[in-house]
């Protein structure tokens, strides 16, 4: 790969020409400019951060054809050494460069420090080298031994390939976690990949682009990057018969519509999409950790999280006693500039994104719920106060579609079974959490259609642990060995013996 990227990963200023592009496209091994760019913004100060290339169905399309190209004709999908060389490199890159990355990532996502040593950046880093170790004893082979058919003994085994050509479809919400969750297995498994990055997040995974090409030996057209305002791109890629495979993450109305796409050359496909998860708490939980839980968790990077639990089922025996304890810990959520150290929630992404969620919480008022705090704009960036709503209506708008913001909607329920039915009623089943007592608790939990779930606070989420959902929550598993299953094929042989 060519080797003139060891530059700074961090936005160039240079003596480029406003409107230039501060990243590149990665095209079979090629890091591209394009004539037309589109602005990233930094939702903290709602100033443009930078430009992306703008790229085109054309470039989508060269893309494709370099993927597929690299597939079929080089051992890429073969050599698993060098696939485990590969990762390491990449691996290391991104240590090399994680201050950048952070830097990039706190400016253009509205993640804090904080989260950049979690989920946004830290985590999604040992992703890398979880499966370049996992790669080193995954068995691609399982012995089915002999069977006798007529007399004749048949030796019967199974052999596991790569899954071919991936497009790699991500949102704007965890962008790295994202990328390197689809990129990392696919890699492993031995695919090759087309990632589009999210429109409104475009810097941070070109400059994982920019990584690839200049500090490992991954083969031209091996992985490529684009970025791109014009929804015809994705098309491309997920109509394109060069492709074999798509991975996406983002809302389910769009998981639909990749569907219906992908269905016209039954591609196999990997949806990571919406939820609207419940917490549960039960009349024998510690109230006090329940409801710092809750409250502070459904804040971390402003509510922007598909795996959230935004809808907190209480007894409604003791609802007011809940909801003061939630108000009480939602009050001492510091929120402004993500670059802060001390700062706990950033903005949301969008000025549109701040108006869908000030939108659904008005209109929850207006359907009966009782707004005990938050549901303000903050000037300038797109920051929103933490929001509680109480007597919220399981079947309501509030309740039952995903707000993707820093807002918690209380139900009261009479009894387990009561609180079981209204978790379940939703069309996503992603995640979900439930305190009280251990057996209790865990007894509640197994009744719960969800992909994922906490008790008492237990987090779930590591490299090795498979994420993803029932239901409209999705189809698939990310991460773990269930990650890497995901872009593999399975190949049956048999053989006389003599």
């Amino acid at each position: 790969m060519p080797q003139d990227t060891a530059e700074a990963v961090g936005t160039r200023q240079g003596d480029a020409p406003p409107g230039a592009a501060d990243r590149r496209l990665l095209i079979d091994g090629r890091l591209l400019t394009s004539e037309r760019t589109f602005a990233s913004l930094n939702p903290a100060t709602g100033k443009v951060l930078g430009h992306a290339p703008d790229a085109t169905v054309a470039d989508a399309e060269a893309a494709v054809a370099a993927a597929r190209r690299a597939f079929d004709a080089t051992d890429w999908s073969t050599n698993v050494d060098f696939r485990v060389r590969c990762l390491e490199q990449l691996h290391r890159a991104l240590l090399e460069h994680r201050e950048e990355l952070a830097a990039l990532t706190i400016a253009e996502v509205g993640a804090t420090a904080a989260l950049c040593a979690g989920a946004q950046l830290d985590q999604p880093i040992d992703i890398v080298r979880y499966y370049a170790e996992l790669l080193k004893t995954f068995s691609m082979t399982e012995d089915l031994g002999n069977i006798e058919i007529r007399g004749m003994q048949h030796h019967r085994w199974v052999e596991k390939e790569a899954g071919g050509v991936v497009a790699a479809i991500i949102a704007y919400n965890y962008p790295n976690q994202l990328a390197l969750a689809k990129l990392a297995p696919a890699l492993a498994a031995g695919c090759t990949v087309i990632l589009k990055g999210a429109p409104d997040t475009p810097l941070v995974t070109l400059a994982l682009g920019e990584l690839i090409a200049g500090h490992t030996d991954i083969p031209a057209g091996v992985v490529n990057v684009l970025s791109g305002a014009d929804p015809a791109v994705g098309a491309a890629l997920t109509s394109s018969a060069d492709v074999d495979m798509v991975t996406f993450t983002g809302s389910t109305p769009t998981g639909r519509r990749i569907m219906a796409a992908a269905s016209d050359t039954l591609k196999r496909v990997f949806l990571e999409l919406g939820g609207k998860s419940a917490a549960i708490v039960l009349d024998d939980a510690d109230f006090n950790t329940a409801a710092m839980f809750s409250a502070f968790s459904m804040v971390t990077h402003a509510g922007q999280g598909c795996a959230l639990t935004s809808r907190l089922l209480v007894p409604r025996a003791h609802q007011d006693e809940i909801v003061e304890l939630v108000k009480n810990n939602f009050a001492l959520v510091r929120y402004g500039d993500p670059a802060d150290a001390t700062t706990y929630m950033g903005p949301l992404i969008s000025e549109k994104q701040r108006d869908k969620v000030d939108g659904m919480v008005k209109r929850a008022v207006e359907a009966g719920a009782t707004l005990v705090t938050g549901g303000e704009k903050v000037d300038p960036g797109y920051f929103y106060t933490p929001t509680l709503l109480t007597n919220v209506d399981p079947d309501s708008e509030i309740a039952q579609d995903e707000v993707f913001g820093p807002v918690l909607a209380v139900i009261a329920y009479d009894d387990d079974d009561d609180a079981v039915r209204i978790a379940n009623n939703s069309i996503y089943g992603l995640s979900g959490a439930v305190f009280g007592g251990q057996d209790r608790a865990l007894a509640v939990a197994r009744r719960i259609r969800t992909g994922t779930f906490s008790i008492n606070g237990g987090n779930y989420f590591s490299p090795d642990s498979p994420f993803g959902g029932y239901k409209q929550s999705g189809i698939g598993r990310e991460m773990g060995a269930a990650g890497l299953e995901e872009f593999l094929e399975s190949k049956t042989f048999a053989t006389v013996v003599a």
